[in-house]
């Protein structure tokens, strides 16, 4: 009987140790999903940015080009894309509202 019931205390301490690290990985998936999201939302909009530059191009390019001088530091510049590269920040508690 005693060895019945340590083995039955090893075996809930096991699943609580999986159901634990099985939480965790759910906490680190949501935020990685979000992740995800948040990468795919600012693509997108990169891909309108180029898009929408692409299709300008047409129009500066038949006109008078001296018309448009763009700023060096200018937001369509792309090598002042300093401000894409801001950190995602998510937390598991974010995700989880029980």
């Amino acid at each position: 009987m005693a060895e019945l019931k340590k083995e039955n205390n090893q075996i809930i301490t096991s699943v609580n140790i999986t159901s634990q690290h099985y939480m965790n990985i759910e906490a680190e998936n949501s935020v990685l999903r979000a992740q995800a999201d948040e990468l795919s939302n600012r693509l997108q909009s990169l891909n309108e940015i180029a898009s929408f530059l692409n299709a300008s191009n047409g129009v500066f390019a038949a006109g008078d080009s001296s018309s448009f001088n763009e700023p060096t530091d200018s937001f369509f510049n792309p090598l002042n894309l300093s401000y894409l590269n801001q950190p995602i920040m998510a937390s598991a508690a974010e995700m989880f509202h029980y």
